[in-house]
């Protein structure tokens, strides 16, 4: 049976969630700012014959997320997704998505795959770089400075703004390296909630690379969200970025997918 969630189900659904906090990052996150009854967010939830919550489906504006840890209704969860004008997005981990998938109707135009990791132990706490700061509020601008030279983050939607507000909010967090009286490499935390967070912007200067820098700056980080009982996660495309990842302690949990479809 799949019905609409509620404040009073909250206890079952974290229960279930939290069994995997990086998988369900967003969902998390996104239920512990929004809850469960806004115009632009609700969650569903499939029971089983003992009324036990299986899966969960989530909405934020056009987006789905599912997630499930066990068979699921998928053809249930594409019949909600299908009936709401709005729905034009899909993501989540490839295992849940593609059971959905064949269940939709609507054209899809674009499906973009990553690779999703996650750490909850660190191979080591030793690097190179032992000047690594955390950054505060006021090191906003030239964080997004940065970013702005690094070449693979040219189509970033980061704004000092944006970048400021997470900072106030305690969504996103930042560890940087300073050389030659300007940040050189630093490495960024985003979508934070009480149990898990994504590792996001890890970037170096070009002329400051292959001195260890980002790889200080992603310890100090994970090391200290860690301590705090969360689990970390990151996506990747890049095999050889993944390789370095997988140094530090991250490990392959599969692939995340995206979907868009017609409007």
């Amino acid at each position: 049976m799949i019905r609409r969630l509620t404040r009073d189900d909250h206890e079952p659904c974290f229960a279930l969630l939290k069994t995997a906090p990086a998988e369900n990052l967003f969902i998390i996150g996104d239920i512990e700012s929004y809850g469960y009854d806004q115009d632009f967010q609700k969650v569903w939830g499939e029971f089983n014959h003992t009324g036990e919550l299986i899966a969960v489906l989530l909405k934020y504006e056009n987006n789905y997320i599912p997630y499930a840890v066990e068979d699921f209704d998928a053809k249930g969860f594409a019949n909600i997704m299908e009936q709401d004008p709005e729905f034009y997005m899909m993501s989540g981990l490839k295992e849940i998505t593609a059971k959905i998938e064949p269940f939709l109707q609507k054209s899809l135009v674009r499906k973009r795959e990553t690779f999703y990791a996650k750490c909850i132990n660190l191979h080591t706490t030793k690097a190179g770089a032992s000047n690594v700061k955390e950054a505060n509020v006021s090191d906003a601008e030239r964080l997004v400075e940065l970013l702005n030279h690094i070449p693979e983050f040219s189509d970033s939607i980061i704004t000092v703004e944006r970048k400021r507000r997470g900072l106030e909010d305690g969504s996103s967090r930042s560890f940087y390296i300073e050389e030659d009286g300007k940040m050189v490499s630093t490495a960024s935390t985003a979508a934070e909630n009480s149990m898990s967070a994504m590792v996001v912007g890890v970037a170096t200067l070009e002329a400051y690379k292959k001195k260890g820098y980002a790889t200080a700056c992603m310890l100090k980080l994970c090391e200290k969200l860690l301590q705090e009982g969360k689990e970390l996660c990151l996506f990747y495309d890049n095999p050889a970025a993944g390789a370095i990842y997988k140094r530090i302690g991250f490990e392959d949990i599969g692939f995340w997918m995206m979907y868009t479809f017609t409007k």
